[in-house]
């Protein structure tokens, strides 16, 4: 009772709180999300889910750096997919029909369901190695008409 009445007279202390101890924005740093490869696979999989979207587990892919999201462990036999070269991981991944097949030190899977690159571009795993193939799109008649219309 006596708190509520300080704080209604306007007569409450103030503390500021300090800055030191103070840790959660610096873990949200893209920066500090940087993965790192010598782990079992459950770490990596609890790494990329623990950073999943803000700020993004990401590594090094092809010189860029590649931001990793959706992970979930794999208990499966390895596979049929095309190798992909990670920078410090101690086995090339796989870019299979489900993902991107990366592995723990404990010889075990992740699979990553999709990947974002520096430019801010985000695709499926399984499609990192398709070329950007865009298709022209085909307006039948009346589509073309209700366009016009539009416009």
């Amino acid at each position: 009772v006596e708190a509520v009445h300080l704080i209604a007279d306007g007569k409450a202390p103030r503390i500021p709180q300090p800055k030191e101890g103070a840790t959660y924005e610096g873990i949200q740093k893209k920066e500090n999300a940087e993965i790192s490869w010598d782990q079992p696979a459950a770490a990596l999989h609890n790494w990329i889910r623990g950073h999943d979207k803000v700020p993004g587990a990401w590594t090094t892919i092809n010189g860029q750096a590649v931001t990793f999201y959706g992970s979930s462990l794999l208990d499966a036999s390895v596979p049929a997919g095309q190798e992909l070269t990670i920078k410090g991981a101690s086995r090339p991944g796989l870019v299979t029909k489900n993902g991107l097949v990366i592995f723990g030190n404990d010889g075990k899977m992740v699979l990553v369901r999709n990947l974002q690159f520096e430019d801010g571009k985000m695709i499926p795993a399984s499609k990192y190695f398709s070329s950007d193939e865009t298709t022209a799109l085909e307006l039948t008649e009346e589509e073309k008409k209700m366009a016009e219309d539009i416009r």
